[in-house]
């Protein structure tokens, strides 16, 4: 009997030790990241300025998979069924953790089948930004023109339930007024919305919607976070130009990994993640977008998604958005 054990114990000690040395040496080959949202969005807009930086720290390729569709719930369900190796990971906004709450049959579990590995940024607000053909050229002005004329006023977001969509109704409902939510696939097609004249408002991050504005494609009405944007230092908040303590963030942008990738490969990639985050020009773009990089270790990450699992979920209530 104690020869079986001590076999057990020796098999186990190999496998930890084969783990260990995996963890050492990876990454060996590229590294396939989804957005799981078309290109031009936020995630994709910062995603596309960080994993270049990650490719340094790691001394490997990393491959960006833009998949869009379903909130990002396709994208998301390519890796939860990927192997737990590190070489597929999920780069994801907020709408993650809002989805189980809107979404009758989800297609995966985000607690089950993911492991976190760390949180990239955390969103100071979203801009609030107009058609220049639409006729308010100010929050007040926006907020009588909605009162006038109930439900003509149309919305673009990157989906049901998308921080740009609480991030309106959130307004809609301070303001006493009723805008059309128009969803789309993605931030991208909804700032073309928005440009294009399908709709007279969005709520970009300022990242995406800044270029914009200083272009005079788009008219920056307004910025839902505490404080202006330094890149926009005419832009008032919602708050200053007409609805007094108003506050919306725009949640966070995080990694995750299938569940079961070994626990030392997570710690390696957050590392490298947080290393690119402090590299001046990354960390400037961030700031300069209303992000603030953040990088916690896998536990940290873990305990702060697992709270927020709990909020979103009384956001979503809150709303009324049904499910679907």
């Amino acid at each position: 009997m104690m020869l079986r054990y001590v076999v057990v114990a020796a098999v186990a000690l190999g496998t930890l030790a084969a783990g260990v040395a995996s963890a050492q040496n990876y990454p060996t080959r590229p590294v396939r990241v989804l957005i799981p949202f078309p290109p031009g969005g936020n995630v994709d807009v910062f995603g596309r300025v960080l994993w270049p930086q990650v490719e340094k720290a790691l001394g490997q390729t990393v491959v960006i998979d833009n998949r869009g569709g379903a909130n990002g719930i396709l994208g998301s369900s390519i890796v939860a069924n990927a192997t737990p190796d590190g070489y597929t990971l999920l780069h994801v906004s907020f709408s993650f953790a809002v989805n189980p709450f809107i979404v009758k049959k989800m297609p995966f579990d985000v607690v089950k089948d993911f492991a976190p590995v760390t949180d990239v940024a955390l969103g100071t607000g979203y801009l609030m930004v107009s058609n220049p053909g639409f006729p308010p050229k100010t929050v007040k002005e926006l907020i009588a023109f909605a009162k006038q004329k109930p439900g003509q006023v149309r919305y673009s977001s990157a989906g049901i339930a998308n921080g740009q969509h609480l991030a309106g109704e959130l307004f809609a409902t301070k303001a006493g007024i009723e805008m059309l939510h128009v969803p789309y696939k993605g931030g991208g097609p909804a700032v073309t919305a928005v440009v294009g004249g399908e709709v007279q408002l969005h709520f970009p991050a300022p990242a995406v919607g800044i270029p914009h504005v200083k272009a005079g494609r788009l008219r920056g009405l307004a910025f839902t976070g505490g404080t202006r944007l330094t890149a926009l230092p005419d832009v008032p908040t919602v708050a200053e130009a007409a609805l007094p303590g108003f506050l919306a963030d725009a949640g966070w942008h995080g990694v995750f990994a299938p569940a079961k990738t070994p626990p030392a490969i997570l710690k390696k990639m957050q590392e490298a993640i947080r290393s690119a985050l402090q590299v001046p020009h990354v960390r400037d773009y961030f700031l300069n977008g209303g992000y603030e990089p953040q990088g916690h270790t896998p536990a940290e990450w873990a305990k702060l998604f697992q709270a927020d699992l709990k909020r979103y979920a009384e956001i979503a209530r809150i709303a009324k958005i049904e499910l679907q």
